[in-house]
């Protein structure tokens, strides 16, 4: 029987450290832009970075201790250079490229492929990853700029000098102020308050009574019902909210509290049918039919048995419905008034007419409020996989 070779560790000076040098070098080129010399930062970058590879890998073995002494260095480097805000850089491109030499120091970047697998192919594994961190950053970026931003001491959209060197009296919590103290805001937060609860409701109901009755086998013509009813996902949404205008229009309803709960109804039942349908693919069927057998009536069979089974896919929809009427502004732009102006609505108009940086206060407690609900949703789904047992409790 072959015994299985250990992976030997790279070579250092033709591997590791020609790597993070160019590492380092990316990141002394944007220091060097900041100070004046893009072509200075990325040759000091190169040489700082490869000896800081030679070092820690042939002086510090234990990978903790030498990231650590890795972000300390250029932590002390970033503060000299621009005090604060460099000390936070620094240490954190310092963590960064410590990490990098040990990840390929010792021969980590080969996890994940198979031990058979050639240069070319862990080449692959690894830059596939990589393109997927920076589509991640690429969607998370503009989120983790407003965040800061909306503590702006001052009525600007932009970072001041003052918040880039991290001076405390830079910062402020006035936005925040100005947003629970704000009549305009208020009214607009309560509208949302109102409306959004009530669409999600209409829309968890009727959306789990189509995704039930479309998982009959015996329901004609259910893939085209399927189509017409998830269809407010798949055309634009200008589209749809025009033709919600001019039907709205003649039935009385456009620009009234019913008008909008139905208008966003609408756009959320589509969420509940798919969340609700996935959920019932691993339902067992045999469980209504033994429900029956045992005398209990379709009404009862439903709220005992199959609604537990499926209330975390159900949840996971009517969370989906929540958050997509909490945001949406296209829709109640058409079929609302003035008297529906929702939170989206009033942050648009604070974009259109006036410039308020409340905007970006209001903009961060969305973000809060959607992680929340994102965090619950991924809870519900690990909850729902344990009750099917396609997880491990």
């Amino acid at each position: 029987m072959a015994l299985i070779q250990p992976i030997k560790t790279p070579p250092l000076t033709t591997f590791t450290v020609p790597f993070v040098a160019a590492l380092a070098a990316f990141f002394g080129l944007f220091v060097g832009i900041a100070n004046g010399s893009g072509i200075l930062g990325l040759l000091v970058g190169a040489v700082i970075g490869a000896a800081l590879a030679y070092g820690l890998c042939t002086f510090v073995p234990d990978k903790r201790t030498g990231t650590l002494i890795s972000a300390a260095i250029f932590a002390v480097v970033g503060l000299l250079l621009a005090g604060l805000s460099g000390l936070l850089g620094g240490a954190i491109i310092g963590f960064v490229l410590g990490w990098f030499a040990y990840w390929l120091h010792t021969g980590k970047y080969r996890n994940g492929v198979p031990i058979y697998s050639t240069p070319r192919e862990t080449l692959w594994h690894n830059t596939y990853k990589f393109i997927c961190g920076l589509i991640f950053f690429f969607l998370i970026a503009p989120i983790l700029t407003v965040m800061p931003l909306s503590f702006n001491a001052e009525n600007f959209f932009t970072f001041t000098p003052g918040m880039l060197a991290l001076d405390p009296e830079a910062y402020s919590l006035k936005h925040y102020r100005d947003f629970f103290s704000n009549p305009d805001w208020q009214q607009a937060l309560r509208n949302s308050v109102q409306i959004a609860p009530a669409a999600t409701l209409l829309s968890v109901s009727l959306g789990t009574l189509a995704a039930i009755g479309l998982s009959q086998p015996h329901v004609p013509f259910r893939r085209a019902i399927m189509a017409i009813l998830i269809s407010p996902m798949i055309v634009p949404l200008i589209i749809s909210a025009a033709g919600m205008y001019f039907f709205y229009s003649r039935i009385g309803l456009q620009g009234t509290y019913v008008g909008v709960v139905l208008a966003h109804a609408a756009l959320g039942i589509p969420f509940v049918i798919i969340t609700v349908t996935a959920t019932l693919v691993g339902f067992d069927d045999s469980l209504t039919r033994a429900a029956a057998n045992m005398g209990a009536n379709p009404v009862t069979t439903f709220f005992k048995v199959q609604m537990p089974l499926i209330l975390p896919g159900v949840i996971s929809g009517g969370l989906f419905a929540f958050i997509t009427s909490f945001d949406e502004v296209v829709v109640v732009l058409f079929v609302g008034s003035v008297g529906q102006k929702t939170l989206p609505w009033q942050m648009f108009t604070g974009l259109r007419e006036q410039i308020s940086p409340t905007i970006l206060a209001v903009a961060t407690i969305l973000v809060g409020i959607s992680i929340l609900l994102l965090t619950t949703v991924e809870l519900l789904r690990r909850r729902s996989e344990r009750m099917r047992g396609m997880s491990p409790g």
